[in-house]
């Protein structure tokens, strides 16, 4: 079960993970060590999966971000295990969705340019049948963001 403090905790640490826990517990009004019992408590929970560090993408020349839709005739279970197979391993795919309505998966991946987004075009087709690959390429960046809302925690 989540409390107010859980919520502040959480709020935090999505916030900025790299604070030191005196930081942490000042900031939501812990000790260090209650703080501490309370994130651990919510690692094991599986509530926090990780802690990591949020990249600029065109300091790293990936700045081109593209969804790619896909439609597919075949829904067994031989094809999904071959299309999760397909995409894992490829590091410019960054997110992968199964969705409803008239596309089947949209593929989130990051490149340089339009020329790398022909060659990982060429990867996902070389490795697993699909009946249709539509991309849109991101122009502008209006929001973009890794915290979660906390507001529905406990209902």
């Amino acid at each position: 079960m989540f409390d107010q403090l859980d919520r502040k905790i959480l709020d935090e640490l999505q916030r900025d993970s790299s604070s030191s826990l005196d930081e942490l517990g000042e900031r939501v009004g812990l000790s260090r060590n209650a703080c501490w019992r309370r994130i651990k408590r919510l690692e094991d929970e599986g509530v926090i999966r990780g802690r990591v560090a949020l990249l600029d993408a065109n300091k790293l020349n990936v700045g081109l971000m593209a969804f790619i839709s896909i439609r597919t005739t075949q829904h067994d279970d031989k094809w999904l295990a071959a299309f999760h197979r397909a995409v894992q391993d490829i590091p410019e795919i960054v997110g992968v969705y199964r969705t409803t309505g008239d596309v089947d998966y949209l593929l989130q991946a990051v490149l340089p340019d339009v020329a790398a987004y022909d060659r990982l075009y060429k990867r996902i087709i070389s490795r697993i049948s699909l009946s249709d690959v539509s991309s849109f390429f991101v122009m502008e960046s209006i929001k973009s963001t890794t915290r979660l809302p906390l507001d529905y925690v406990g209902n």
